[in-house]
């Protein structure tokens, strides 16, 4: 069993727990020493832009015509005006797909690195934290059913709410793609998605309609899917609705590589993760909870950090806010409605997204994780999926036929999958920019969206009252401390009694040993679906992925073209001795290809950028990609990736934007007949499949 105990683990969580950007700080100088061939580029890799200082360079969306959007994400508020708040704007006045473009240089003074710096044009803004939308409300800000801000009530925060846009996808409403609609996410919780009109000018500027922008978050339909948490990046499907991607870092039920199966026949405290709180009381504060009860022998309670803002969620479902005291939610339990963690780590489709209220549904059928992103191939079918934060799986959903031919979302069904690893001698210890993964994929079972959604409603009724009721002796009426600390010992030792259990997790596992993913009782059939990556780990899934962020294919990708992911730190799971990945530690994080195979299946994952080493100094690590984000494949064959990082040997400390060109690249492309349009959008269909078309069955 693996040994997470606090003496072992201290700077891990001092990290996670300023968030997951910065995970990996604390110790990276210390740890991660001179690894062969880091950095290195299998091809060419230009710097186009840098951002402002603090804010990631988040949400890259490329036009027909050759516009580049991209997302202002927290930067700081030190910065003059207007690169001191959050926001969404576009290089005016250049074509992104002309392949000849001004590298730009580091950004070497107080000045430059105070704004945002591109190599040919101009970043302009066109909408902004703060900004009044329709309605009269604010841009990116979720409100309760009878209007009010849920900025104006006590309770954790997960970031500054309006401070954190993510996505852009943009849905043409003409054949030129100069007026549309831009679907933008905003990371925080509640979550929301925005749907800003744009049109472009004959000069070529581009223009939003504040007015008639709407904060989906607020609207009836987003409303009835219980909302979302942590949108963070996307990606625009073949049917041409934008997919937001729920990070839910909060998912993990055990710690790290931790299994269920571990604590089999053990009494006493298990290294729970956030999930088994998730209707705590206070939730953000069961870390330090943990580490009064247990001492030295605490552990790490992975995404502990990433419950803040479930308080605020609530009071968006139409919970009465609970004692409210300035600044701070008290300790009173919230009875109602509260967020069910089953319902939040999804992957969301806007279908009908030109109409005056398009209507999200969330595929429960791909499986539940801290989403970064999916990649939807062209198939219509096939869907490759990456999981942010430590030891997290890289999953695939095949659907029995192509997704929009459900004329209903929810009878959307197929089979998820995990990756494993499967050269783990042959990768031991080497240089990961020597090394392919080489993957099979682990079926972990079938189901229908409407089945899925079936299983996640049995679980509704779940609250913080129900989290004392439920696990401790003592009535938290007469002495709540003391009822608190009963149920926070009782859901360590035993689980969380009102969620999916350890006994079925295990239940599970043994039925599928013995008769495979499709010979499981019926009430068990919900384990993979609801408890993905606990279900992963129990039948050797390689969970070990540190912060699997974007990744993407070109429009109309076919057999013969590349995946791009993006692996954003190269350490613990990856680089510690067990398990299937064992290579050596890059904190710079990498980028691998996968060549896809004529079933639209992937099997060797190829290096072909590695970031620098924490040690390296300011002349090695200048130039190099730190930290990949988010990705988007141009569909000439380049690659457009994202920074999240302001740290290491560098001489600067801003994120930045590269443009990578393959070693094998030519100018043609190979996706000539599919427009100009960057990342996995909609193919040869230009949007206009809805998904609403009949069954084919």
């Amino acid at each position: 069993m693996p040994d997470f105990t606090r003496r072992n683990l201290m700077a891990t969580t001092a990290a996670a727990a300023l968030g997951a950007s910065v995970a990996g700080v604390a110790t990276a100088a210390d740890e991660d020493t001179d690894t062969p061939n880091a950095p290195s580029v299998r091809g060419d890799l230009r710097r186009f832009a840098s951002t402002a200082l603090g804010a990631e360079v988040t949400g890259p969306e490329v036009t027909a015509g050759g516009s580049l959007f991209f997302s202002l994400q927290h930067p700081s508020r030190d910065n003059p005006a207007p690169f001191d708040k959050g926001g969404v704007g576009y290089v005016a006045g250049y074509d992104v797909m002309n392949p000849e473009f001004e590298e730009l240089d580091v950004p070497s003074t107080n000045d430059q690195r105070s704004r945002v710096r591109v190599g040919n044009g101009e970043y302009t803004l066109f909408a902004q934290e703060g900004d009044t939308v329709g309605n009269g409300e604010t841009l990116g800000i979720p409100t309760t059913p009878d209007g009010t801000s849920v900025t104006e009530f006590a309770g954790s925060r997960y970031s500054e709410l309006g401070y954190n846009p993510d996505m852009n996808r943009f849905v043409p409403t003409n054949e030129a793609e100069t007026e549309g609609y831009l679907f933008t996410n905003w990371e925080q919780s509640p979550g929301d998605i925005s749907k800003m009109p744009l049109s472009q000018t004959e000069d070529g500027r581009w223009e939003a309609d504040l007015e008639d922008t709407t904060n989906l978050a607020n609207t009836d339909a987003f409303r009835s899917i219980g909302g979302t948490r942590i949108n963070c990046y996307g990606d625009l499907s073949p049917w041409g609705t934008p997919l937001s991607a729920e990070e839910e870092y909060s998912h993990p039920r055990l710690s790290l590589q931790t299994k269920t199966s571990d604590f089999a026949d053990t009494d006493g405290p298990k290294q729970r993760g956030a999930a088994q709180f998730y209707n705590r009381p206070n939730p953000t504060d069961v870390q330090s909870a943990v580490d009064e009860y247990y001492g030295d022998d605490s552990w790490m309670v992975q995404g502990y950090w990433a419950l803040g803002g479930l308080e605020l969620l609530a009071y968006y479902l139409g919970a009465d806010p609970v004692d409210q005291d300035g600044d701070t939610n008290t300790t009173t339990p919230i009875d109602g409605p509260y967020p069910n963690p089953y319902r939040y780590g999804y992957i969301v489709d806007f279908r009908e997204p030109t109409s005056e209220t398009p209507q999200p549904v969330k595929y429960h059928v791909m499986g539940r994780a801290a989403w970064e992103c999916p990649d939807v191939q062209s198939d219509r079918k096939t869907v490759y999926l990456t999981s942010d934060g430590d030891d997290k799986g890289f999953y695939k959903f095949v659907a029995d036929r192509p997704i929009p031919s459900y004329k209903e979302p929810m009878d959307v069904a197929g089979t998820l999958s995990v990756a494993k690893v499967t050269n783990q001698e042959a990768a031991a210890n080497e240089p990961p920019a020597e090394v392919n993964l080489e993957l099979d994929w682990i079926e972990l079972g079938h189901a229908s969206n409407a089945e899925v959604a079936e299983w996640i409603a049995e679980y509704d009724d779940v609250d913080q009252v129900c989290y004392l009721e439920t696990h401790a002796e003592t009535d938290w009426r007469e002495d709540f401390e003391q009822a608190l600390m009963e149920a926070d010992k009782a859901v360590v030792e035993g689980g969380n009694q009102s969620y999916v259990s350890d006994e079925e997790i295990l239940a599970w596992a043994s039925q599928y040993e013995a008769n495979g993913p499709n010979g499981v009782d019926e009430e068990l059939r919900k384990v993979p679906f609801l408890e993905t990556r606990a279900a992963a780990k129990e039948v050797g899934g390689t969970v070990e992925f540190r912060k699997s962020e974007g990744i993407d294919s070109a429009d109309g990708a076919k057999p013969g073209d590349y995946i791009y992911v993006g692996i954003s730190e190269v350490n613990t799971g990856m680089s510690d001795d067990a398990g299937d990945v064992r290579v050596d530690r890059v904190d710079g994080g990498l980028v691998y290809r996968a060549e896809i195979e004529p079933d639209y299946d992937i099997s060797t994952l190829e290096p072909v950028i590695v970031g620098p080493d924490a040690t390296d100094t300011a002349e090695t690590a200048d130039d190099a990609l730190v930290n990949i984000d988010n990705l988007l494949v141009l569909n000439d064959g380049r690659v457009l990736c994202c920074e999240d990082a302001d740290q290491y040997g560098r001489s600067y400390p801003n994120d930045c934007l590269y443009v990578y060109t393959p070693s094998d690249w030519s100018p043609d492309g190979n996706n000539e007949d599919n427009g100009n349009r960057g990342g996995n959008g909609n193919g040869d269909d230009n949007g206009s499949d809805d998904g609403d078309g009949e069954d084919e069955e």
